[in-house]
């Protein structure tokens, strides 16, 4: 019996990867620091786990709509309106089960034989690997660190072709921290107006930055980009909820209803407990989060400092979101024992072996130079992990 073709379009996630190599290391023995995976290390709040089990006792244990229900679709739209300036109705909020499973809604909705989407790198590894699953073409954006990673004029429009169904934007970005300002979105809108394709706006990391930096949905740019752009969130990293699997979108009611039909083909509702703590996550007390973005923004300054004084390594201060992106391309060429590091998989992978140190390569993410490391972890691991990189970077040779 031979797969479907499409499998052999696809990798498995490397963050993942990553971590489960990581995992059967420390079971092994091996006292190993995880840099890799991107979720908050804070537990979540109370009273979003009290309103879980409330709905558990009430028997709130049941199917329910498809799409959500309508007390969460409320709360959605009066989140999009206080903190966006934006004004959805229900009917155009759908929520699914995680951001990923809402991009690969819109994925199935929206891309066919034939469409482009256009997908600036670095990029969130599943980006490509979902439009090639729905027979589409990623085309890839390679952006400049001299430009904080935003995608020019130039280079857009250098990609568009009458193919273009979609651009795939993510502000604060994962996996470099940084985000697009005014300037660059007001660009970006007035290319799909005039090239007539469709903005995916994830916004999962807006609630995680630092340093002043003004988080701008570009959906807010005007009636005629509203109308184009799908905007992506969810609870997993504001609210420390990675494991509850809550996401949403709001977007042009037709594409909503689309996108409905297909998730009542493939999962149906998002569980009914975790839509229950969602609603209390969306208007209940927001006191933590203040909490855990002084933890990450103290975790954010001595990584990046620690990262900018290690020889041969430049990391860019990120805005958003909690990783760090060094370029650690001169130690390319560079060997130890006789292994020569070629790229950024083989230095990742020295760390892992030879500094006890989990990070993700940067070929995951559409650029080669640089490796991925999270800083929601603990103080303590960051500065053990950074000391651990530290020494074998010296070890090269």
């Amino acid at each position: 019996m031979r797969l479907a073709a499409r499998t052999n379009s696809i990798k498995p996630s490397p963050t993942l990867a990553m971590n489960a190599k990581a995992t059967a290391l420390k079971a092994s023995g091996v006292d190993i620091v995880n840099f890799g995976v991107g979720e908050p290390d804070f537990d979540t709040p109370d009273n979003i786990k009290e309103a879980a089990i409330k709905a558990i006792r009430d028997g709130f244990t049941k199917y329910t709509a498809v799409g959500g229900i309508d007390p969460l679709k409320q709360a959605i739209v009066e989140k999009f309106k206080n903190d966006n300036g934006l004004e959805y109705k229900k009917s155009e909020i759908l929520v699914s089960c995680g951001a990923k499973h809402s991009l690969y809604n819109i994925a199935e909705a929206l891309f066919g034989p034939g469409d482009e989407v256009i997908i600036p790198a670095p990029f969130w590894v599943t980006y490509p690997d979902q439009v090639l699953l729905n027979d589409a073409v990623p085309v890839i954006v390679e952006t400049d660190e001299s430009n904080s990673f935003q995608v020019t004029p130039d280079q857009l429009k250098s990609k568009i072709t009458s193919n273009t169904k979609a651009i795939i934007l993510n502000s604060p970005s994962n996996p470099t921290g940084l985000g697009y300002d005014r300037e660059c979105l007001q660009t970006i809108a007035e290319l799909a107006i005039e090239h007539d394709f469709y903005i995916i706006s994830d916004e999962i990391y807006e609630k995680m930055i630092y340093d002043g930096f003004k988080h701008i949905s570009i959906a807010t740019l005007g009636e005629e980009v509203k109308k184009r752009t799908i905007v992506v969130n969810g609870l997993s990293k504001s609210h420390a909820m990675t494991g509850w699997r809550i996401g949403f979108t709001a977007g042009p009611e037709d594409i909503t209803k689309a996108m409905t039909n297909i998730q009542s083909q493939s999962t149906s509702n998002p569980t009914s407990i975790s839509q229950k703590a969602a609603v209390e996550a969306l208007t209940g007390p927001q006191d933590f989060l203040p909490e855990m973005l002084a933890a990450f923004d103290t975790r954010r300054k001595y990584m990046v400092q620690r990262l900018n004084n290690m020889p041969g390594v430049t990391c860019k201060t990120p805005v958003g979101a909690f990783y760090a992106f060094p370029n650690i391309s001169s130690y390319f060429g560079k060997s130890f024992q006789g292994s020569v590091i070629k790229d950024s998989l083989e230095l990742s992978t020295y760390w892992l072996e030879h500094a006890g140190v989990a990070a993700v390569p940067g070929s995951a993410f559409g650029d080669d130079k640089y490796i991925r490391l999270s800083y929601a972890t603990s103080m303590e691991n960051i500065e053990k992990g950074l000391n651990g990189i530290e020494k074998a970077l010296k070890n090269l040779v």
